[in-house]
């Protein structure tokens, strides 16, 4: 192990499954304190991605390392610092909350009052007070998740891979999952596979957009904000050729004839935008942080279907 290290870093890492290229070329670092959201569309190849990370399948070119340990060759001690929640929680519906986490921990090589210890510690961070005598079988969806990411924790992993975890929630579970993974991602690293654009924007600190098994985009998600770029909407048209010259604006690039994607020159920065917008009375009825950068990079990778992404196969395909 080495102090230094990353968490996780993936080296040129790819896997073949019944003999076709799923994932190829993945390089991807993570810290401890980082939320990386693994972004991509169905059949992208994040499972088998994150497969790779957790262990469960090993590359069959490049490497997988966790806090600089091959994951491969020291396959007992790297997995001891993962924790892993698939998309379908592995759960015993016979067995109640406290009596799974028994379980899990165990396998971790937890006993007596480390373990004890380690159960409480993962119900109070998964809010599973309320049904820790309840048969995992006869939980709520959003609960069966929540069950799921407390026994990835139970042993207190450096690195957490969850597998879609908000799949199938309504919209109050997902809010408190996104809440929960977000403060995890305080005290470990964090890997979180899914095709939503809002669980990668409210949980993440960074975003990787894999598509056709290769990651296509990397970047931090406030990245956009911190280029200072505006979008306004207002009521009237105008054409490029109105904003030259206009006070506080550097460069203007249309969406529409109603609305633009603005920078704001260095001095006053959007306030000065404003002011300008309204002095002219075109009716400014929106300006906020142009936060679409992301949606619009997933958006081109996930829709481009060009000959060198058609090489490799979708991961149902190979399935």
């Amino acid at each position: 192990m080495t102090a230094s290290a990353p968490v996780l870093a993936l080296e040129h890492a790819g896997r073949s499954l019944a003999g076709r290229l799923i994932v190829d070329a993945i390089d991807l670092t993570i810290d401890k304190g980082e939320v990386v959201g693994l972004l991509g569309v169905n059949g992208a190849g994040k499972s088998t991605t994150l497969r790779l990370i957790a262990g469960v399948l090993s590359p069959d070119r490049g490497r997988v390392r966790i806090n600089g340990c091959e994951l491969d060759e020291h396959p007992t001690l790297a997995r001891r610092a993962i924790g892993y929640l698939p998309e379908d929680p592995p759960l015993y519906a016979e067995l109640s909350v406290v009596e799974y986490l028994r379980f899990c921990g165990r396998l971790h090589g937890l006993s007596g009052g480390r373990l004890r210890a380690a159960i409480e510690r993962a119900i109070e961070r998964c809010d599973l007070g309320e049904v820790r005598r309840r048969l995992t079988g006869a939980l709520s969806k959003g609960y069966r998740q929540r069950v799921g990411i407390a026994q990835a924790i139970v042993h207190e992993p450096d690195l957490i891979v969850l597998d879609e975890p908000a799949s199938g929630l309504d919209p109050v579970q997902a809010l408190k999952l996104r809440e929960l993974v977000r403060s995890l991602g305080e005290q470990h690293a964090v890997v979180l596979s899914t095709h939503l654009l809002s669980d990668v924007a409210a949980c993440c600190d960074r975003v990787a957009v894999l598509h056709r098994g290769r990651i296509r985009h990397q970047g931090r998600i406030d990245e956009a904000a911190s280029a200072g770029r505006i979008r306004v909407t207002l009521d009237r048209a105008v054409a490029a050729a109105d904003w030259t010259g206009l006070a506080g604006v550097a460069t203007a690039e249309p969406i529409d004839a109603r609305r633009w994607r603005l920078q704001p020159a260095a001095a006053g920065g959007a306030a000065a935008v404003a002011v300008a917008i309204v002095a002219r009375g075109w009716g400014l009825t929106e300006l906020r942080a142009d936060d679409v950068p992301l949606e619009e990079t997933f958006l081109r990778i996930a829709s481009s279907e060009t000959a060198a992404e058609a090489e490799l196969p979708s991961e149902s395909a190979a399935a």
